[in-house]
């Protein structure tokens, strides 16, 4: 009888991951206004109710497509680890998982305004990403392999702002050479970053 309860509960989350896979290819192509439950649903190969039996309501499916989102970005970073060699991971992410780069693009840009659903989510996970990538920075400074008189705080936000608009860059024109991009910007940052001679 555990074997059967067992096989069921694998059967539920499978479908669970079809339904939050088709959810990040739909929101990435029509963004979230545009997308309705029935459409998920029947790209799925679901009724809406099937659906709904999985996730009560479009709110509640949008926030555990953004869960996967940071749970794929949690196991992919290394905060401890140099903050140049994770920037020159990011083109690997657009090819891995495409879906889920694009969706969050797309969220981002619908969301901007303070009483949009999604706005104090994505301001928290802004500061976040701002928060890290200083933290890099500064980690860098203290163990000598970056520059002391750059402000890691300003720097932070460029790298954030870089990152996001290649989203939507690539979103626009999935034909950009993002290999070659993200490794002239990288050369930018290790000039910028690095003390002379060491670059």
């Amino acid at each position: 009888m555990q074997r059967a309860y067992d096989t069921l509960l694998a059967k539920g989350e499978d479908r669970r991951q079809l339904i939050l896979s088709v959810a990040q290819r739909c929101l990435a192509k029509n963004g979230w206004r545009s997308t309705s439950l029935a459409q998920i649903a029947r790209e799925a190969g679901l009724t809406p109710a099937g659906l709904l039996h999985h996730f009560e309501s479009k709110d509640q499916l949008l926030h555990a497509v953004l869960d996967a989102r940071d749970a794929d970005d949690d196991a992919r970073a290394d905060r401890s680890g140099d903050l140049i060699e994770q920037i020159g991971r990011v083109p690997g992410r657009f090819a891995e998982s495409p879906d889920l780069m694009g969706m969050y693009a797309v969220l981002l840009i619908e969301n901007l305004e303070p009483d949009a659903p999604l706005h104090e989510r994505l301001l928290d996970r802004h500061r976040t990403a701002v928060a890290t990538i200083e933290a890099g920075i500064l980690r860098g400074q203290h163990a000598g392999r970056y520059r002391t008189d750059v402000n890691p705080a300003v720097k932070a936000v460029e790298i954030v702002a870089f990152l996001n608009g290649m989203e939507t860059s690539w979103l626009l024109d999935r034909s950009l050479p993002l290999a070659e991009i993200f490794e002239d910007y990288i050369q930018s940052l290790k000039q910028q970053l690095m003390p002379a001679g060491t670059v």
